[in-house]
């Protein structure tokens, strides 16, 4: 969308601008706002994504998402209901709960399907970490299509059961029972894995 006549907010001008006018050139669709707010909040955000995900690389695309959300959503915003930096804040929040809701959601894959991989510094390191990942990734493609894409559109988009039915389009239930029963096989084979294969061969 191109900016109205006289929202413009030049950046050289960052510092003159109030936060009033600021957010007038947001909501009227003026990139070079979104650069000042960008550039006058980031390190706040950043900061609070930091403390709260302990990793500066999560840290910054948390920030990115941050203000992708103010872009998208800057006709959401109402002076009467308090400052643009509040509004920032609040949208930061929001993506950092995500943010560890999602990291929960992962360990809870790699928990529920048996492996033994802690996910903390010390044995993210360990050769067999990576291989762990490798065997659950493996386990997974060979779900059925049904479970697997329960299974994917859970752990890797982050959706709920309930999104979830809405995007593919199948009951609640029928949501809930591929969860269930993938997760199930998935620990089944991942046990499988640790065990000799002592069947003959094909």
């Amino acid at each position: 969308m191109s900016p109205q006549p006289g929202a413009a907010c030049p950046v050289p001008a960052a510092d003159a601008l109030t936060d009033e006018e600021l957010a007038r050139g947001l909501v009227a669709g003026d990139e070079d706002c979104l650069a000042v707010a960008y550039h006058r909040w980031s390190p706040l955000v950043h900061t609070l994504a930091r403390r709260s995900l302990g990793d500066a690389v999560e840290a910054e695309d948390v920030t990115q998402q941050v203000f992708l959300g103010v872009w998208r959503g800057r006709r959401g915003f109402r002076p009467e209901r308090g400052a643009i930096g509040g509004w920032i804040v609040g949208i930061a929040r929001r993506r950092i709960a995500d943010a560890l809701s999602a990291r929960t959601r992962r360990l809870h894959l790699v928990a529920a399907a048996g492996s033994s991989l802690v996910l903390d510094d010390h044995t993210a390191r360990k050769p067999e970490s990576a291989l762990d990942r490798v065997l659950v990734l493996r386990e997974l493609a060979r779900l059925p299509a049904p479970q697997q894409r329960v299974l994917r559109l859970t752990y890797y988009e982050d959706l709920t059961q309930t999104q979830i039915a809405r995007r593919t389009g199948w009951p609640l239930g029928t949501v809930k029972s591929h969860a269930r029963r993938g997760l199930r096989q998935l620990r089944r084979r991942l046990q499988d894995d640790e065990q000799p294969d002592l069947r003959p061969q094909a």
